[in-house]
């Protein structure tokens, strides 16, 4: 895993999972490694998963079975979708309508370069 020097890295791997989950790469009920585990195939303190794998329980995505592990929860994808769908509409497409005015990008033209 590659991480961005300009973002926290536990933000990041949330990212990455969550990423996953839309995708269809985790599926409700799926185990996801440990902290230690994680952290020892990315190359990461155990910590810092720690503190994405506390993020994404607190925002309901994974949950934690007691002794056994953590796993993704029933509905992970919905709750992973709102989220991205809210700060697309919120933060990245007012970001890029700004860019696409300052630059003087018509509607069409946006739309012919997505054909």
């Amino acid at each position: 895993m590659e991480f961005d020097s300009n973002r926290p890295i536990y933000l990041q791997i949330a990212d990455s999972f969550c990423e996953r989950i839309l995708v269809g790469e985790l599926s409700p009920e799926d185990r996801i490694p440990s902290v230690r585990e994680f952290g020892a195939q990315i190359g990461v303190n155990p910590n810092t998963v720690a503190r994405s794998y506390e993020r994404l329980t607190e925002t309901g995505v994974i949950y934690n079975k007691r002794g056994i592990g953590f796993f993704v929860a029933p509905s992970a994808r919905e709750i992973v979708l709102d989220s991205e769908r809210s700060r697309f509409f919120g933060t990245e497409l007012p970001a890029f309508r700004r860019r696409a005015e300052l630059l003087s990008i018509t509607t069409d033209e946006l739309i012919n370069h997505l054909k």
